[in-house]
């Protein structure tokens, strides 16, 4: 029954996960969290930065995770059979049509409307990382006991890093790392 779930469950996320892993972020949560409780909020957090820093997609390292955590190898199989499953099916059709029909306007007009729901699915992705990280408790409660100070500065650098100082990704994560380690050493 569980090797069912996971599938159908990774197969939901598959084919609604438009705009990519972070897109997809909503969707797993709801899925893992909310419907089958397989995670806290707590390991969901951990999942999306296992899921980041390990090479490929981050759909099927998430599906792969969660299907690992579950029900070992074989969970993690079942699971990620699901999640790549339909972007095989969709893309493999949408590329036949694209080809065929791409200069059409209705196409033009799909493709664009789908970027606003796109954007929004990212944005609900990063805030279902950032509440998590700042926030102690996972719920968003301004009291000086439920922030983390620390991970608010680390946000703060990465993100003026990155933006400002255009520093690449991997540098900002592996010194957001070795921040980490040094606080939690001092402390």
């Amino acid at each position: 029954m569980v090797f069912l779930q996971l599938f159908f469950a990774f197969l939901q996320i598959g084919a609604f996960s438009f705009g990519g892993g972070y897109a997809a972020m909503p969707l797993i949560k709801a899925q893992v969290i909310d419907t089958y409780g397989w995670m806290t909020i707590s390991d969901f957090t951990d999942l999306v930065t296992i899921a980041e820093m390990t090479p490929g997609p981050i759909a099927i390292n998430a599906a792969t995770f969660v299907g690992n955590q579950v029900a070992g190898i074989p969970g993690a199989a079942v699971a990620t059979a699901g999640v790549i499953l339909p972007s095989c099916i969709l893309v493999t059709g949408l590329a036949f049509l694209y080809s065929r029909y791409r200069k059409l306007t209705l196409m033009q007009g799909i493709l664009r409307s789908l970027r606003p729901a796109v954007v929004a699915l990212i944005f609900s992705a990063g805030l279902s990382i950032l509440i998590p990280t700042i926030f102690t408790d996972g719920s968003i409660r301004f009291a000086f006991d439920n922030i983390n100070l620390f991970h608010i500065l680390c946000f703060v650098g990465a993100l003026v890093a990155l933006r400002r100082y255009k520093i690449g990704p991997i540098k900002v994560m592996i010194g957001c790392g070795i921040a980490e380690l040094l606080f939690t050493a001092l402390l």
